[in-house]
């Protein structure tokens, strides 16, 4: 016979017990056993140490008194595995150890079943994701300035310039889309600033009629019109030797940009009705969606006040030029409205993250909150599903693209043809970048018909050989 027929595999109910027990302690990840009835019937080492409880005290004890999971009493994964028949697979929840800390793991389970085929119990895995949770918020950090959330080369270069020009005490002018986050940079200039423990006042200046807001920013003294029966202070006295954010500067009429440039000139300003200047110790941050050079040059906007705000101009990218972002910030948007709903939103699906990241968002980074704030609300499980989200982006969506299935194949091949180009076209390297083997490249490229150049990054041209 020859010596390389396979041998058949011992069965397991041969193994001594002391040898089974001492392969299951020699694993890393914490298992446990129970029979049909709940009850332990085997604790390894590993689950000693995360749970802190000794092995002596786990068996034969019940699972719900040993192991104190977020979701024990409503979908103990053992017993749905028990009830059903299926396993599970790397489910991500929290248990308390004995000291009452609550540990991120992955749980799998599955049946065991005697030598008849009989289910006799479950056994469940778990594995420590405490050493991938403190990475993943280190990263998290890394990308987070002031609440701003960002890894796009754009945004480092200005989260690296921020600092200076918050400490700089300058007038500085904060150009955007709407929803790209013109009030949290404010925040952020005044937090970094040396006026940070005095306060932030925000005006909207196209919010409120041109009247309304003269009395808004400057106030007035009483008698100054019928029904001014007191004298009011203005915002800008309210900001004094603070911070006074002017958001959509650019709405202001043009005799209300005279007298903000007056204020900006000579850091004084009169309320209402009043014959004497009042000093103005205040920092101006402005913010606009317009591009106010155009309105210089159509008439709209005043010259000497454009020059006047824009010492310092700071410009905000569309989300759409910073893809790149919208992951980390589907993270920072779940974490938020996890403390806000009271519940454990861990992730978004695949397809729902493809999906966002496809979308051009001419709402910013206020319409992905949005969109994640309404699919969190309808969201019971751990994990944002398409159906969560809004009906009127998944009508759109089919609607514009042929179906979600050919707009997600669509961002696949753009994400596929990204890698190659990155990597000159190596498809060896691309295949690294997008971590998966090469061999799947292949079959995606050859799914998603794509055209390659004939050389794949490792040779040269035909003329460069000559």
């Amino acid at each position: 016979m020859s010596s390389n027929t396979q041998q058949p595999l011992p069965d397991a109910s041969a193994i001594p017990t002391e040898l089974l027990a001492g392969i299951v302690d020699s694993i890393s990840e914490g298992v446990l056993s129970v029979d049909s009835s709940s009850r332990i019937s085997s604790f390894n080492r590993a689950a000693e140490r995360l749970f802190g409880v000794p092995r002596s005290k786990a068996l034969g004890r019940q699972l719900h008194d040993v192991l104190r999971t977020d979701i024990c009493e409503n979908a103990c994964p053992l017993r749905y595995t028990l009830e059903t028949g299926l396993p599970i697979s790397n489910h991500a929840v929290h248990v308390t150890d004995a000291q009452g800390q609550r540990i991120p793991v992955s749980i799998s389970t599955s049946l065991l079943r005697d030598i008849t085929g009989e289910t006799v119990g479950a056994v469940e895995t778990f594995r420590d994701l405490r050493t991938e949770e403190t990475l993943r918020n280190e990263i998290r950090d890394h990308y987070t300035f002031q609440d701003i959330v960002s890894k796009s080369a754009k945004m480092r270069q200005l989260f690296e310039v921020l600092p200076s020009i918050a400490q700089a005490d300058t007038t500085v002018l904060i150009e955007g889309e709407t929803g790209t986050g013109k009030e949290l940079l404010a925040r952020a200039i005044h937090a970094l600033s040396q006026r940070k423990n005095r306060r932030l006042v925000t005006v909207n200046c196209g919010a409120l009629p041109d009247s309304l807001l003269e009395s808004e920013l400057f106030g007035y003294k009483a008698g100054a019109f019928t029904g001014a029966n007191r004298d009011k202070p203005g915002k800008v006295a309210a900001a004094n030797r603070g911070t006074l954010f002017l958001d959509e500067v650019g709405e202001m009429s043009p005799a209300l940009q005279l007298r903000l440039l007056r204020v900006l000139q000579e850091c004084v300003f009169e309320p209402l009705g009043s014959v004497s200047p009042v000093e103005a110790d205040v920092r101006f941050i402005a913010a606009t969606h317009h591009d106010l050079s155009q309105d210089v040059d159509a008439g709209c906007f005043r010259e000497d006040l454009y020059y006047r705000l824009t010492v310092l101009p700071v410009h905000l990218p569309p989300l759409r030029d910073r893809r790149e972002d919208i992951p980390l910030l589907v993270d920072h948007f779940l974490d938020r409205f996890s403390a806000r709903l009271g519940r454990e939103l861990e992730a978004v699906s695949p397809q729902v993250l493809q999906l966002l990241t496809s979308l051009d968002y001419p709402g910013n980074v206020r319409e992905l909150e949005g969109i994640l704030e309404h699919a969190c609300v309808l969201c019971q499980d751990r994990v944002v599903q398409l159906e969560h989200l809004p009906a009127s982006l998944r009508r759109e969506t089919a609607a514009s693209d042929g179906g979600l299935a050919t707009l997600l194949l669509q961002h696949e091949a753009q994400l596929v043809r990204d890698a190659l180009e990155r990597n000159g076209w190596h498809r060896e390297a691309a295949a690294r970048d997008l971590g998966i083997h090469k061999a799947t490249l292949f079959k995606k490229i050859r799914k998603l018909g794509l055209e390659l150049p004939k050389t794949d990054g490792r040779s040269r041209t035909p003329d460069a050989r000559q």
